[in-house]
């Protein structure tokens, strides 16, 4: 199977893309992940906006006004393994 390089390239393209990648290994608010990686909820935020985008995360609750749960897909699973390259 070939390697998605234009999306692993888009996810070790930013810093913050590429940590919350990497330790959302289950569901997780933004605010537990900022906490966490120790950096702005912001960043984390629109870290994951981009991945949901790209179909790497889902949220699991998009009605909730506060405390969304966010999850990794099987495609940002597999992109996460190819990470470690």
């Amino acid at each position: 199977m070939s390697k998605d390089w234009e999306t692993i390239s888009f996810v070790i393209g930013s810093t913050y893309r590429k940590m919350v990648l990497e330790k959302l290994n289950f569901p997780k608010i933004p605010t537990q992940l900022a906490k966490e990686l120790n950096i702005n909820k912001a960043h984390v935020s629109r870290a994951l906006t981009e991945l949901a985008k790209k179909g790497l995360v889902k949220c699991l609750t998009p009605q909730a006004r506060k405390g969304k749960i966010f999850e990794r897909t099987q495609k940002g699973n597999k992109i996460k393994e190819n990470l470690r390259y």
